[in-house]
């Protein structure tokens, strides 16, 4: 019967969960680069070289926001809507789309399926799993309209009707998936340094996207539980009946947007490239922007080549932390961060267990949180040594652009369009591995983990080793 199931799914294929979901994601990749190589796609008309049209592709499929050209002088009109198609793809996930595609036209979505999507979305079972999925579409259609209705009260009126919200929709897409692409120009939103709906609608969308699809059906059904039900509770006692993962989220994500905010606030205050020149609300404007945008957004309303070297390696650690899981960031993770902290403070403290709001955290989450650090620590090193035998550029330029791209962020010092083929080439694979590269490794992990506990019965005797 399973076999007749998987005959009539979505694919029809030998290849496991984490094989499909990157072949997807290639191809998209390839489709993008073919069509962005064609002389409709460039306003010039000419054809766009190989490497370049991949770069931009795999940045956009990744939702990284790095560009080797300039997207709004280079890129045509058909070029540009191929961009925003793969900024869409790539936030939502090749195979959330395909799903939904097959469950609006009333097809059966087999187990198989249901174990694709379940590692698109970094989800802990399949049970559930097509009605998230349908959330989750939804949801971000929803918050990208209303954020393109915010922009276009910006965009419109300088902009004109057609144009202004093109842009409009371009930016809050962008904003919303992570992807940092814009049509501003080569300064990014700098211009709108002082424009509080810019700012707010740009950080809203990073930050909604950001914290993750679970985190926020959880909390909505948290909320609605408060209002509806007959048994009044405060909302602190409606915050601890949130699921451990999604306090976690929020507290961890709060933590970095304040600790952000204020470090920048004082460093870059006497700056005059940068906060020094603002007036007092742009400078908190600036400087709150500039904490929540480079955990995998890519925007920037500051100058970040002329950020004080401090400030710099501020963003390279906020890049490399990234947004929450099942969400459209990168980076290793919020929450992965947070495990590993609480680890290393219950060592301290002498306690065997690590615990966290009234629950203990499994030893199998934190030797996964681990290992997708060490992973991520050796594939950015070892890449940044590459480059800086190929590249003849800055150590600081190298650290943030490999960081940059690994956390899929898209902000630069200035160096992508200088880079040469062999550092396109390693950063489009920091790119793709940025993108689904945590995921699979801890989806992998899992699964692995599950099989060990079937095979390796026995047990070994243990013994102690010197460490620190």
């Amino acid at each position: 019967m399973n076999n007749v199931n998987e005959q009539h799914g979505i694919f029809r294929s030998s290849l496991g969960p984490s094989q499909i979901l990157v072949a997807g994601f290639l191809m998209v990749i390839l489709v993008a680069t073919v069509l962005l190589m064609l002389p409709i796609s460039s306003q010039s008309g000419q054809t766009t070289g190989f490497i370049d049209a991949l770069f931009t592709s795999t940045s956009a499929v990744c939702v990284t926001g790095l560009v080797v050209v300039n997207t709004l002088e280079y890129w045509s009109l058909f070029g540009k809507i191929v961009i925003l198609f793969c900024i869409q793809i790539g936030g939502l996930g090749f195979m959330s789309l395909v799903s939904m595609i097959f469950v609006f036209m009333g097809k059966k979505i087999t187990l198989k399926n249901r174990l694709l999507m379940q590692e698109a979305f970094s989800f802990n079972t399949t049970a559930g799993i097509v009605r998230f999925a349908k959330a989750v579409v939804q949801l971000t259609f929803v918050v990208e309209g209303i954020g393109a209705i915010l922009l276009s009260l910006v965009f419109i009126p300088e902009h004109g009707l057609i144009k202004g919200i093109g842009y409009s929709i371009f930016h809050a897409i962008s904003a919303f998936c992570n992807a940092g692409f814009d049509l501003v120009g080569s300064n990014s939103l700098v211009p709108y340094v002082g424009n509080g709906i810019i700012n707010f609608t740009i950080m809203g969308l990073i930050i909604a996207s950001g914290l993750g699809f679970s985190v926020w059906i959880d909390t909505y059904n948290i909320i609605k539980m408060k209002r509806q039900s007959a048994e009044h509770f405060t909302w602190k006692q409606a915050f601890y009946k949130l699921s451990l993962h999604t306090k976690l989220v929020w507290t961890i994500t709060i933590i970095l947007i304040v600790i952000g905010f204020v470090f920048f606030f004082l460093v870059e205050y006497n700056n005059p490239a940068t906060l020094g020149a603002l007036s007092l609300k742009d400078k908190i404007y600036a400087a709150l922007f500039q904490s929540v945008a480079p955990r995998t957004a890519g925007f920037n309303t500051l100058p970040l080549a002329e950020l004080t070297p401090a400030s710099q390696l501020m963003s390279v650690i906020l890049m490399f932390i990234g947004g929450s899981p099942a969400g459209t960031a990168g980076g290793v993770k919020t929450v992965t961060i947070g495990v590993l902290v609480l680890c290393a403070l219950s060592t301290i403290k002498g306690r065997e267990n690590t615990v966290v709001y009234k629950r203990r955290i499994p030893m199998a989450v934190i030797a996964r949180a681990l290992t997708v650090v060490i992973i991520a620590i050796v594939v950015v090193l070892g890449t940044l040594m590459i480059l800086t035998v190929t590249e003849d550029a800055a150590f600081m330029e190298l650290l943030f652009e490999v960081v940059s791209a690994f956390g899929t962020v898209g902000s630069t010092l200035g160096i992508t369009t200088s880079l040469t083929p062999i550092g396109k080439i390693i950063i489009i694979m920091l790119m793709f591995i940025g993108r689904l590269g945590t995921i699979t490794i801890a989806v992998a992990l899992m699964v692995r983990q599950g099989k060990t506990k079937e095979k390796h019965i026995i047990q070994y005797p243990e013994e102690k080793v010197l460490v620190g």
